[in-house]
Order: structure tokens, then C-alpha cells, then sequence
């Protein structure tokens, strides 16, 4: 989810609306944390490539492994569906990164890899570069929401909503179809549509990237048989879908995340706040490639994601942030409602006691997102 000149003018324009300098002594308030982060931005070729190479290079090993034991050996299958898929995760992050031109430093280059990895995580490039980059410029923002987030009411909005609207939203919210039909529908089915709100060179990255994803299919199914390959690729996709939904769910979705009405937002203590710190096994940060530290990244997207953790340990104004543990994030599948008059997520057992409000006060407007 921007001071850089690859970004896009809506990401330019969020930034522009941080604090300028001023005689506070607060980093965060005087402007300071550009200076401190803009280190940081700048990306290395030699960091890049290797990075490729260790994901790309297992990634694709994976596949020929699935290729050898998919008439063999059932378990030895699954497990290198299940390693496919969590290296998936990595190339989306990539991906991620050549969307915000940070990975590498010729944009020429991010782009052309961007796309082979939008092909491998079935995202289309540019058209995905657009929509995360309003949420770039809106996170945490009230009313702003429904681009490129995770469905969110407010209590009121929610006790004032119809009934219908209501029995939606939990459905949308519900952990079995939020982390296990949705990654399917987002990736398999959403993804290969294009928004009418983007521009048509947008629009058309869709049809190009799925005329893309089409002939590769076509090439793993003659290589592996259409029933072998389409079990296979809905595996890992299953896989890449729930990791990469929950990563994106816990970074925004936690108890004291900041949001704020656009008269009262501020870009950098929403990025600092409204992003968490997800702490995370070595071997687990190395999958998720080093995303946890999303807090930094929603600072200044222009940080490769080789660069995050350095940019973390490298100024106490970072170590105001509550990390986030895997253990402690699990508590979060049980938020559902912002509350405003505590400032903090909620539970649905929240309102349990709470009056249902009149429906002409139902003014969210919002629709469910993608992540």
C-alpha cells in the first residue's frame, strides 16, 4: 500500500499530505523520517538478482520435481506442491516490488520481470500497480476505503446497515471463505478481470496477462496431462492465496490499528500505525520476503524489500512499534468492526448488547475489496 518519481500521482499526492517540517522533535510530525528512510530507497542490482535466483531457481525446481512424483509418489507431490506455493508467496513479493519500482533500479527491467512473475502468481501487472497504489495512498484512511483493501465497517455503519448488507458482510468476514474460497476467487477468477474505474492501458493489461497465464497453461498441461496440472496449479495457488491473504489481513487488521477520517489522516503516522510490525520466524520471514516489515514499507514504498529490515534497526522511531508475534496475530481473526469511540477493532460479540440504528444513518458505501 512515496516521494518517489515511479509512484503514481495518487501515491505522490498521499505523501504530499504528510506533516511538513516544523520545530517538533518527533521524526514522525517534523518530517524527518523521509530523510531517515530515503537511505534506504535505493536498490541494489546485485541484491535483486540473487534474490531471483533463489526464488525463481527453487520455484521452478519445484514444478519438475511435481513433474517426476505426480504418478509416483502422492506425499512427495504434496510436499513440493506445499513448497511451490509458499515460494509463490516470495515471487509475489517480486512482483510487489517491480509494481512499485523499487526492486530494481531500471524500470524497464521491473517491468518486464514484474510480468513474468504476474504470470507465475496469475496477477496482472499493471492493472494490480494501480489499484495497490490507491492503497498506498488510502490506508487507514475511513473515507477512502473499498480499493485494494479487506472489507471494513465501522460499529455505527454496521448497527445502521440493512439486514442484507449485514448478513454480507459476515459472510465476506467469515475465516473459511476470507482465507479459503477468496484467494481462489481473488486469483483465479477476479484477477482476470479488469476494473472499469482503471485506465484502458490498465484495462488491457488484464486481457494481455490472461492471453499470458492461457499459453502457459496450455504448455503445463500438455507437459504434465490438463488433470494433473490443473490439480496441481489449484493446490499451489491454494496455498500462495491463504499465506499471502492472511499476511496481507494481519498487516492492516489488528486491534490498535490507526484509522482515521481524511480531515484528521496523516499519511505517516498511518503507515507507522496503521501497518504492523508481523515479527516472524527467520524461515518464515524469508518466505513472506521480509513484508512483516510493513510498517516501513507503507513509510516509503520506494524500499526494496531486501532493504526493510535494515531501515527497521536503523532509528529508534522505529522501535515504537509493537511488534506483532504469529501467536499473538491469531487473535485477529476475531476482529471484524472498527470501533471508533475506542479507536481499536472489535469483535461481532462487541455489539451483541448494542440497539440497531435507523437505515437512512447506513453510510458506509463500502463494497468488499480485494487484497
Amino acid at each position: 500500500m512515496i516521494t518517489e518519481t515511479l509512484e503514481s500521482p495518487t501515491a505522490v499526492a498521499a505523501q504530499a499530505s504528510a506533516p511538513s517540517p516544523t520545530t517538533s522533535s518527533d521524526p514522525l510530525k517534523n518530517g524527518e523520517w523521509k530523510k531517515i528512510v530515503s537511505k534506504f530507497t535505493v536498490p541494489s542490482r546485485g541484491r535483486a538478482t540473487w534474490q531471483l535466483v533463489n526464488t525463481l531457481v527453487p520455484f521452478i525446481a519445484c514444478w519438475v520435481a511435481m513433474y517426476f512424483t505426480v504418478e509416483k509418489s502422492l506425499l512427495l507431490t504434496a510436499l513440493f506442491v506445499l513448497l511451490a506455493g509458499a515460494l509463490s508467496v516470495r515471487v509475489f513479493i517480486i512482483f510487489h516490488d517491480c509494481g512499485h519500482g523499487s526492486f530494481f533500479k531500471s524500470r524497464k527491467v521491473n517491468d518486464v520481470v514484474g510480468f513474468i512473475c504476474g504470470v507465475f502468481t496469475f496477477t496482472p501487472y499493471l492493472h494490480w500497480r494501480w489499484e495497490h497504489a490507491l492503497h498506498h495512498a488510502s490506508s487507514g484512511d475511513l473515507d477512502r476505503r473499498g480499493v485494494g483493501d479487506i472489507w471494513t465497517m465501522t460499529v455505527d455503519e454496521y448497527l445502521s446497515a440493512s439486514r442484507g448488507k449485514r448478513l454480507a458482510y459476515r459472510f465476506m468476514r467469515n475465516p473459511i471463505i476470507l482465507f479459503g474460497l477468496g484467494p481462489l476467487y481473488l486469483f483465479l477468477v477476479q484477477m482476470r478481470i479488469p476494473s472499469k474505474k482503471a485506465s484502458r492501458r490498465d484495462r488491457n493489461s488484464v486481457w494481455y496477462m490472461n492471453i499470458a497465464i492461457a499459453l502457459f497453461m496450455i504448455l503445463m498441461g500438455t507437459l504434465f496431462g490438463w488433470k494433473h496440472y490443473l490439480l496441481l496449479q489449484v493446490g499451489v495457488t491454494l496455498i500462495a492465496g491463504i499465506s499471502g491473504v492472511w499476511m496481507f489481513y494481519v498487516q492492516h487488521q489488528y486491534e490498535d490499528v490507526y484509522w482515521e477520517h481524511n480531515d484528521n489522516w496523516d499519511f505517516a503516522t498511518a503507515a507507522l500505525h496503521g501497518s504492523s510490525f508481523y515479527k516472524l520466524p527467520r524461515i518464515l520471514q524469508w518466505f513472506t520476503g521480509n513484508i512483516g516489515f510493513h510498517h516501513i514499507h507503507h513509510l516509503s514504498s520506494r524500499i526494496p524489500n531486501y532493504h526493510l529490515e535494515r531501515c527497521h534497526k536503523s532509528h529508534p522511531l522505529f522501535s515504537t512499534v509493537e511488534p506483532l508475534t504469529f501467536w499473538k496475530s491469531l487473535k485477529s481473526l476475531t476482529f471484524r468492526l472498527f470501533d471508533e469511540s475506542q479507536r481499536k477493532l472489535v469483535s461481532f460479540r462487541h455489539i451483541r448488547h448494542l440497539p440497531r440504528k435507523p437505515k437512512s444513518q447506513d453510510t458506509t458505501g463500502g463494497t468488499p475489496a480485494s487484497a
